[in-house]
Order: structure tokens, then C-alpha cells, then sequence
């Protein structure tokens, strides 16, 4: 239904077009990313960890991607509300992704140097035993893909908060609801694995899967069935986040399993000393910790 004059000076509610929310989602999503991002990219540099540097490299991307649909959106907004100031709003619209875009080749030229800066600190830290340096690394990468999880899944969740209406859709509530539960389940599933823990990552997994098929069931719903019309105005945000959530919820399983496979493996006393180490051992976050009491490796001598 569009807005015309008529409508207005008979006391239409302009707030009630879904078309409106249009530019309040994209401002959100990218304020919320902005400001994450920030954190996690102090809490990377703190870490030295070149994982999720190279994370924060692929997360920019695609928020370079969600804000290349963003120009198309809004037009199409202020063209169904008949509205005057599209001048005004396109350029911002499109500066946004072209910032983007520079930005991320940018950071991912400083991430490069970053690796080169690091790799001395993890090569003087490496284990003797590679399979066990493999182990570690992969419960890195699963600790950063649950910290990229929660941007994605409450980045979707925002956009559902801002088109759907609390007082005649329980779909409202329920989003709301999920919100804590989802981030109770990620500081469980990062406690679980340190501790091995293999019936809690057992439900973890199930829960990632139950996450996966309600990813893949609202990119459907989104397209197709009686709320269409109410997805319609941020329908391509809200797919590119399905798809990058669901391509991460793949990715978060696959490190989950292997993670679990790993228990019982010897790993378990390296992530629990990381907790009780102090000084410059905690700042190498990508490294394996040293042991307590643990022997330096023998070196063999050439007279």
C-alpha cells in the first residue's frame, strides 16, 4: 500500500509502512557491527591472535556485501512512500559499501603484517608435538567463529525485531526470548570445551543443528508464505545474513565435532593452565601454552 498526500492529510500513520523501517535496520546492523568489530579487534591486537584478525578481514567483507544492496533498498523505500529526499540518502547509501570496500583491502594489508609481526612470538611457543598444535588450533578457530555467531545471529534478530509487531506477531517475543538463551549456550559451549565436557557439547551440537534448520526455514519463509509482503522492504538483508549465519553455523559444527573428537587427547591441561598463566605467556592467544614443570625440548648439538 503506498503513502500519497491524501493519505497524509487524512492522518495516515507513515510509521505504520513497513517501507520505512527500511533505513533504521541498515543503521543499526551497521552501528551494532561497527561497534563489535572495534572490540574485537582490540580484543584480537590483545591477544595476538591472527585468527580472528583474518576473521574481522572476512566479517568486513560482508558487511561490504550487505551494504551493497542497501542503495537498491532504500529506493525502493522512498519510491512506495512517495517521498521527496532521495537525494539525499542515496549518496549516503553508497558511500557506505565503497568506504567498505577500502577499508577491508586496508585491514586485510595490515592483518598480512600483523601475521609477519606474530609468527616469531608462535614459532618461539610451538609445540613440539604438531598434532597437538593442530588440536589447539582448531578450538581457536571454533572460540572465534562463536564470537562472529553472536554478531550474525543478533544481527539478524534486530532486522526481525524492526519489522515484525509486538502486539500481533508472538514470532516478536519469541526473537526477544532467544536472545539471552543464544548467548547463555555460547559462553556454555565455551566453557564445555575447555573442560571437555562431552555430554554439554553433545547438546551444543544438537542445538547448532536445531539453529541450522531454523536458519534454512526463515530464508524460505522470507521469500515465500503469507508474510512476504511484511519481509518484503529488507528481504536481501535479511537473506545475507541467513546465508552468511548458516554458512557459519556449517562452519561452528564442523570445529564443534572435531573439537569433541579431540577430547581426551592430552589438550585439556594446556587450555585450563592458559586460565592460571600470568605476565606475557597470556598475551599469544594463538599459541599453545606452556605446561607447568614441562621439559624444554632436547636439542641436538654439531661440535
Amino acid at each position: 500500500m503506498d503513502v500519497d498526500k491524501g493519505d497524509l492529510d487524512q492522518g495516515y500513520d507513515i510509521a505504520s509502512q513497513p517501507y520505512t523501517r527500511t533505513v533504521p535496520v541498515m543503521a543499526t546492523v551497521y552501528l551494532f557491527g561497527m561497534l563489535y568489530f572495534s572490540i574485537l579487534v582490540w580484543d584480537a591486537l590483545r591477544m595476538r591472535n591472527t585468527i580472528q584478525i583474518i576473521g574481522l578481514c572476512i566479517a568486513n567483507l560482508c558487511l561490504m556485501i550487505f551494504g551493497a544492496a542497501e542503495p537498491k533498498q532504500v529506493n525502493d523505500a522512498i519510491t512506495r512512500l512517495k517521498l521527496d529526499n532521495v537525494d539525499t540518502l542515496l549518496p549516503v547509501e553508497t558511500a557506505i559499501p565503497c568506504i567498505l570496500s577500502v577499508g577491508t583491502l586496508i585491514m586485510s594489508f595490515i592483518a598480512r603484517k600483523l601475521y609477519n609481526e606474530f609468527a616469531w612470538s608462535i614459532y618461539k611457543h610451538i609445540s613440539a608435538d604438531l598434532r597437538m598444535k593442530k588440536r589447539y588450533m582448531t578450538y581457536q578457530i571454533y572460540i572465534a567463529l562463536m564470537k562472529f555467531d553472536f554478531y550474525f545471529f543478533l544481527g539478524f534478530a534486530v532486522q526481525l525485531l524492526i519489522v515484525l509487531n509486538p502486539s500481533q506477531d508472538v514470532e516478536f517475543w519469541l526473537t526477544v526470548a532467544a536472545v539471552p538463551v543464544v548467548v547463555l549456550i555460547l559462553l556454555m559451549s565455551g566453557f564445555w570445551v575447555r573442560r571437555e565436557n562431552l555430554v554439554g557439547m553433545i547438546i551444543v551440537i544438537i542445538i547448532y543443528v536445531a539453529g541450522l534448520v531454523y536458519y534454512f526455514y526463515k530464508l524460505v519463509r522470507i521469500w515465500t508464505g503469507d508474510k512476504f509482503t511484511l519481509y518484503q522492504p529488507i528481504n536481501k538483508e535479511l537473506t545475507i545474513f541467513a546465508i552468511f549465519t548458516l554458512l557459519l553455523i556449517l562452519g561452528t559444527i564442523a570445529n564443534a565435532i572435531q573439537c569433541t573428537l579431540n577430547f581426551g587427547k592430552g589438550l585439556r591441561p594446556y587450555l585450563i593452565s592458559r586460565r592460571d598463566v600470568g605476565g606475557d605467556e597470556k598475551a599469544y592467544n594463538t599459541e599453545l601454552p606452556k605446561l607447568p614443570h614441562s621439559q624444554a625440548p632436547i636439542r641436538m648439538t654439531i661440535d
